[in-house]
């Protein structure tokens, strides 16, 4: 079986692929990259592979069993990227495709489930078989605020009182190294976040107690959190999103207690004081 993953030199993809030398022998796994030079220290095979190019997908599905697709990075234009992507595996021959989806994206109010709602149809449409893994926040997305709270003595956000269960990156990716390698997640769909939901202000906290400093953490309207983050040099774009998104959070959109995460791994997903351990040491 070959196993190839897209993506595979984000964030995400190199976690996955570490799991995945666990599991399985890295003769079996197939790195795809926009630029494959930058996959050399991976240490499995390297192709060239952009949603933008199809030629490209094509040839690097060859013989590949199995895809892990990577969602794209590129907002907007994901739901295009992935149909390509998913046109290239079902022409050539790929059996059965993991997607990296939403926490329920079918319901979701974060203004990223759209496109993710398009291509798990895509996926159930295709006539290939799929699994769907619906990735909650990952707690890095927090972690970016620590160095400027320390900075500014106070941590800013528009999450209210909303609890917010993520987990850490390597979290999602065994969750995907799993998948990818076990039977019986074909036609599954998994709700997968955090065992233990916190809110900024418990975040704020965990970050007192580690810095032994005193860092609270201040509400503050869309508008001006989405300011302040564009004043450190954020997109206006990208600022409002992310002040957007905090708000959905006040809702419940980052909450989930069903442990799915947990349960695929075997393991307690990583608690938020470790990541804010790092954090503060990075």
């Amino acid at each position: 079986m070959t196993i190839a993953i897209t993506g595979a030199t984000g964030q995400l993809g190199r976690l996955v692929i570490e799991h995945l030398k666990t599991r399985v022998s890295p003769s079996q796994l197939r790195a795809l990259a926009r630029t494959p030079v930058k996959a050399a220290d991976l240490g499995i095979q390297a192709y060239a592979a952009d949603y933008d190019q199809p030629q490209t997908l094509a040839a690097a599905l060859a013989g590949v069993d199995t895809l892990l697709l990577i969602s794209s990075s590129e907002v907007g234009r994901r739901a295009a990227q992935h149909r390509h992507a998913i046109d290239a595996a079902r022409a050539a021959g790929v059996r059965r495709i993991v997607y990296t989806s939403l926490l329920r994206a079918d319901t979701s109010a974060l203004s990223l489930a759209g496109e993710h709602r398009e291509t798990e149809q895509m996926l159930k449409d295709s006539g290939l078989a799929w699994t769907i893994l619906r990735n909650g926040w990952y707690t890095e997305n927090y972690m970016g605020s620590v160095a400027g709270a320390l900075a500014g003595g106070v941590l800013v956000g528009s999450a209210g009182q909303g609890r917010i269960a993520s987990a850490a990156r390597t979290d999602y990716a065994e969750a995907a190294a799993v998948a990818l390698t076990t039977a019986g997640h074909e036609g599954k769909t998994y709700e997968l976040a955090g065992d233990a939901a916190y809110t900024l202000d418990d975040l704020a906290a965990e970050i007192s107690r580690q810095s032994g400093r005193t860092i609270p953490y201040r509400n503050l309207p869309v508008a001006d959190y989405a300011a302040i983050l564009a004043g450190h040099g954020l997109p206006q774009g990208l600022a409002e999103a992310i002040a957007g998104w905090d708000a959905d959070a006040s809702q419940g959109a980052l909450y989930d207690d069903g442990r799915q995460l947990s349960k695929l791994i075997g393991r307690p997903t990583t608690p938020m004081s470790e990541s804010v351990a790092a954090a503060l040491k990075a």
